[in-house]
């Protein structure tokens, strides 16, 4: 079935469920792109006629619901031998995982599922739909905490068939009503008698009647009385208490009249004022119950007459028996009547005499053997050697073996209940203790090697808050968020409700800043990724024209510079291989003259071209005109620009376009002509201007900066 398309639109997806009359699966709804629950009819039923008749209008029938705490049912179809129900996907648990994980529940949470569960009763009775099958399978809580009952009206379907040949049915005997049980006709009290089974169960954690079979739990329904909730758990208000009492009644009249009204009751029971209300009383339990089986005496003669009021007919020849003692009698017959009263009374009397003798003589013979009697004492609250102790210091018995169950609310080793209690029994006899075994405890799963979100979501799951767990990043080969240690150990015991969590998650390995290598010669690359604990991948190694610096490194992959990466990571490097074919080499001719002649100036060269933009060329100090050659690299659509500064401020800038070289274009050497100096000053030296100041050097002072690896020759060059 997984896989397959039902109906040309539902593709199955996995199986979720199932009992002994369907199965159900989670499927896609193609057509809508939403996922539905498919409820699949078992095969031994699909040429049941009658069965399928009613399957398939029952559950048509619920489709007409439409309330937020009915599962709602969208289609219903058949695809061969294959008779399939399309329902709302809830997702979450039903109400009897739940009850297994944590049971007894909290009495709000209780209520609350309580109040959701009758609110969709009502609905449905309104819609005169009796679901007959009410119980904790049935009973959907989504994520949300909303909750959802399920399968209305397929409990109708259930024919005699099934009852002998699916395990479905046969357990939710537990939850039947006692009409339920008889066979008769059931109604929507049932329901209401099903839904405090439930309550009950959430509340104490166990069922109210158990047996070896089937049969023995219909007949518990029918003649026996359950145990008190509250004698299971004291902490169940008295108003809790008293609803359930009255659901669970077995006479449908004294139960309640509506799912409106147990309704209405829930909506209140947890207010203050009715926490601790009187304990509910019902009238028919002082009245006689003439359903009860009883040994009644025989009535005989006239007593019966007296008893019953008018006698039955007499036959012809009983009457006239009688009547002919009636004219006998009227005629004065002188013997007195028969005295028929005597004979009853001398049996009466010996039977008394006798029964008088059998109890003088049974209390002779037990005052032979008489046995102490002693109070049983109260030990609940009390720890269980404690109570062993007090038990058998007054010659009672503890019964082995001593009943322990998991409660949260209890602490483990402390009897919560004991039966009897309050109670003159004889020494010898045995008393019954339940014990705490303390919290629900989970075994701790070893998460290493998992990842700590699916460590956290696994807890979280198990009851466990999500404040209780907590991590600290380190620095490992691990991939990152992989657990590396946990607290507590795996396979050790915990409590899901206290015990604190803290994991060492992987945060991957160290990582530092990829070093910038673009402008390294090859070997100095090397060395720099070496010294840092990367590896140099040789083969991969790329080797192309650029404009950069032939034998220096213009890339580095797969780490730019400043990304992050961990020693061992593998880097490859591209070496220029010199300049492309189509690059054109220029050198600029500018004449550069101090701002005032005479006297020293600073230049500093910027130059951008197919190399790159904003270049250093260098810096140089003058005291004279000088002759500088910068030479620069051209690309197609590049153009090449020099920009002058002069004692930090900029003078000029000129450029050539890559055309302009390419086509030859000549241009006059550029210049960078100064200011005359005062007229007031003499001005010495020879007639170009050019000057001496005594002793002071005329030669190029030493520049502040160094020119570019790229630049021209330096001042000194030129004449």
């Amino acid at each position: 079935m997984i896989g397959h398309e039902l109906g040309g639109r539902y593709e199955i997806i996995t199986r979720i469920g199932g009992g002994g009359m369907a199965l159900v699966y989670k499927a896609h709804d193609i057509l809508l792109n939403r996922k539905v629950a498919v409820k699949v009819l078992r095969q031994q039923y699909t040429h049941d006629e009658e069965f399928i008749r009613r399957f398939r209008r029952e559950a048509q029938s619920a489709a007409a619901l439409s309330h937020p705490n009915v599962v709602s049912i969208y289609d219903v179809g058949e695809e061969g031998d294959t008779q399939y129900i399309v329902m709302e996907y809830i997702e979450g648990h039903n109400l009897n995982e739940i009850i297994q994980e944590r049971a007894p529940l909290q009495v709000e949470e209780s209520v609350h599922i309580a109040v959701q569960i009758c609110d969709a009763l009502e609905h449905a009775h309104h819609n005169q739909i009796i679901h007959r099958d009410i119980k904790p399978h049935n009973i959907l809580i989504g994520k949300n905490g909303r909750v959802k009952v399920t399968d209305f009206g397929i409990a109708r379907a259930v024919t005699s068939s099934t009852i002998t040949q699916t395990g479905s049915v046969l357990g939710s005997v537990h939850y039947f009503s006692p009409e339920h049980a008889k066979g008769v006709s059931t109604g929507e009290k049932s329901d209401l008698y099903s839904l405090g089974i439930v309550l009950y169960q959430t509340l104490t954690g166990r069922l109210p009647f158990l047996g070896e079979s089937p049969i023995s739990v219909a007949l518990k329904h029918l003649q026996e009385t359950f145990e008190e909730p509250r004698m299971v758990n004291p902490y169940i208000p008295q108003s809790v208490e008293n609803i359930i009492m009255k659901a669970m009644r077995k006479n449908p009249a004294d139960r309640y009249s509506s799912a409106t009204e147990m309704l209405r009751d829930l909506e209140t029971c947890l207010k203050p004022e009715r926490l601790n209300e009187p304990k509910i009383t019902f009238a028919s339990d002082h009245a006689a119950d003439f359903d009860e089986t009883r040994v009644m005496p025989a009535i005989r003669g006239s007593i019966a007459g007296d008893t019953l009021g008018a006698a039955p007919a007499l036959g012809r020849g009983e009457q006239a028996q009688e009547e002919k003692a009636d004219r006998w009698n009227g005629k004065g017959l002188q013997d007195p009547p028969k005295r028929k009263w005597v004979k009853p009374l001398i049996v009466v009397l010996s039977t008394l005499i006798i029964i008088g003798l059998v109890y003088w003589g049974a209390r002779t013979v037990l005052g032979w053997f008489e046995i102490e009697e002693v109070d049983v004492p109260y030990v609940v609250g009390k720890d269980e050697t404690e109570a062993i102790k007090e038990i058998e210091a007054l010659g009672l018995k503890v019964k082995d073996p001593v009943i322990y169950k998991m409660d949260e609310k209890v602490p483990k080793g402390q009897v919560y209940n004991q039966s009897p209690t309050n109670q003159t029994v004889k020494v010898g006899s045995l008393v019954v203790l339940y014990v705490s075994n303390g919290p629900q405890l989970e075994k701790m799963i070893d998460y290493k090697g998992r990842s700590f979100e699916e460590a956290k979501s696994a807890l979280v799951d198990l009851g466990v808050s999500s404040e209780r767990i907590t991590s600290d990043p380190e620095f490992s080969d691990e991939e990152a968020g992989t657990i590396l240690r946990q607290t507590p150990a795996p396979n050790t015991d915990f409590d899901p409700n206290k015990e604190t969590f803290h994991f060492v998650v992987s945060k991957g390995q160290e990582t530092f800043p990829m070093p910038n290598l673009i402008g390294y010669t090859e070997s100095e690359a090397i060395k720099a990724l070496q010294d840092k604990g990367l590896v140099f991948n040789a083969a991969n190694t790329v080797r192309e024209p650029s404009y950069g610096e032939k034998g220096k490194v213009i890339r580095q992959d797969p780490y730019n510079p400043n990304d992050p990466v961990a020693k061992g990571a593998s880097v490859t490097l591209t070496i220029s291989d010199g300049l492309p074919e189509e690059a054109i080499e220029y050198t600029y001719n500018i004449q550069i003259s101090p701002a005032v002649a005479g006297k020293s100036s600073k230049i500093r060269i910027v130059y951008s071209d197919a190399r790159g933009e904003d270049q250093e060329w260098g810096q140089k100090t003058i005291n004279e005109t000088r002759n500088f050659q910068i030479k620069v690299v051209l690309g197609p659509n590049t153009e090449a620009i020099v920009k002058i500064y002069r004692d930090n401020e900029f003078t000029d800038s000129f450029s050539k376009t890559y055309d302009d070289v390419k086509n030859g274009t000549e241009s006059s050497p550029e210049t960078v002509p100064g200011t005359e100096p005062p007229s007031s000053e003499e001005p010495t030296g020879d007639p170009d201007g050019q000057q001496n100041s005594g002793n002071e050097s005329t030669t190029e002072e030493q520049s502040e900066g160094t020119a570019n690896d790229n630049g021209g020759a330096n001042a000194g060059e030129q004449p």
